[in-house]
């Protein structure tokens, strides 16, 4: 930083906002933070008192906040993103469309590690809609170093840090089980609340099959409802370790490929996820689905609902942040759950 005349600035970047002042019209910042000052702009300070300006040099090597924001968003943006303009150093990006948004966290980490860069993203693995903001880039200082920028993209890897996967499955099916519902003994109120979960997401209800109890019942309601071509299979209730709760024998006996039964979440600790050839998702939803805020259910149903396979291992990450504090009332997902 240092101190020129105002007539010696041109192409130099103003370290301060500098305010301007019509008695009865106007007061602001005339020229931000970064600006980098140009030749009409010289009459105009001139005009607010400004006879010497406190200036970072421009000098080889160095890049201005704003060429740098755009090199840094350059490192996110991918499909399915809008951006802004550079402003004061800094662009933000925000959903073009609903879908999932997903981060490179490992690669992310390498990128914000680096003195003087920043990128910062909403949490991953979360739903958006249209309009939601993802990310915002800057750098610190108003100038930095090209060597520096140079090994943030170095550090970025060859694809961009953020992706954003519109939503893919249209159709699902339900088998709802227990012989107490199928009977009419008591009233389904689980599967319109899965219903609705679904519908969230654009996701249409093809079929609803009450198979009762026992492990062949499942299996063989299974069998029914995929003849409807759904692409998402759930089954609702029976998933404790009871004798008599089959639903995970009869998803077994069905044919699917089980990821993992179980999870480290609360609510949600006995979900199943498993997959049948082609790709189509089965999921045994536990009770807690039907009565509580959120659940496992509420976790990995974007994922789901884009078409990512989910596997054992990040089943396994979902622990630290899968406990549930029962806010009451509920907020999700605006709250630390699942995050």
């Amino acid at each position: 930083m240092k101190l020129i005349r105002t007539e010696d600035a041109v192409g130099h970047v103003l370290c301060h906002d500098m305010t301007q002042i019509i008695k009865g019209a106007y007061k602001d910042a005339r020229f931000r933070k970064g600006h980098v000052v140009r030749r009409e702009d010289i009459p105009v300070l001139l005009s607010m008192g400004k006879e010497h300006l406190y200036v970072w040099e421009m000098v080889p090597g160095m890049v201005h906040e704003n060429d740098a924001a755009e090199r840094l968003c350059a490192l996110c943006f991918s499909k399915n993103m809008i951006r802004s303009q550079a402003k004061e150093g800094k662009i933000e990006l925000s959903a073009a469309c609903g879908g999932l948004f997903r981060v490179d966290s490992r690669h992310l980490l390498a990128v914000n590690s680096i003195d003087n860069i920043m990128i910062a993203t909403r949490h991953g693995n979360t739903a958006v809609r249209p309009g939601d903001k993802l990310a915002g880039t800057r750098i610190i200082p108003l100038v930095i170093e090209e060597e520096t920028l140079r090994a943030a993209e170095e550090a970025a890897g060859q694809e961009p840090l953020l992706e954003l996967l519109p939503w893919k499955l249209k159709t699902a099916a339900i088998v709802a089980t227990g012989s107490e519902v199928k009977s009419g003994l008591i009233q389904d109120t689980f599967t319109p609340v899965v219903q609705e979960k679904l519908a969230t997401y654009g996701i249409e209800t093809l079929a609803v099959i009450y198979s009762g109890d026992g492990v062949d019942n499942v299996a063989n309601a299974i069998a029914q409802v995929r003849e409807t071509g759904a692409e998402l299979i759930l089954c609702t209730g029976g998933m404790s370790v009871d004798p008599d709760d089959n639903t995970p024998g009869g998803i077994r006996a069905s044919g699917a490929r089980i990821v993992s039964y179980g999870a480290p979440v609360l609510p949600g600790a006995m979900l199943l996820i498993g997959y049948y050839a082609g790709g189509v998702p089965v999921l045994g939803l536990p009770g807690c689905v039907m009565y509580a805020g959120a659940t496992i259910f509420d976790l990995i149903l974007p994922r789901i609902a884009a078409g990512v396979e989910i596997t054992r291992a990040e089943i396994a990450a979902m622990g630290e942040g899968g406990l549930c504090l029962g806010c009451k009332p509920c907020r999700f997902p605006i709250c630390p759950f699942g995050k």
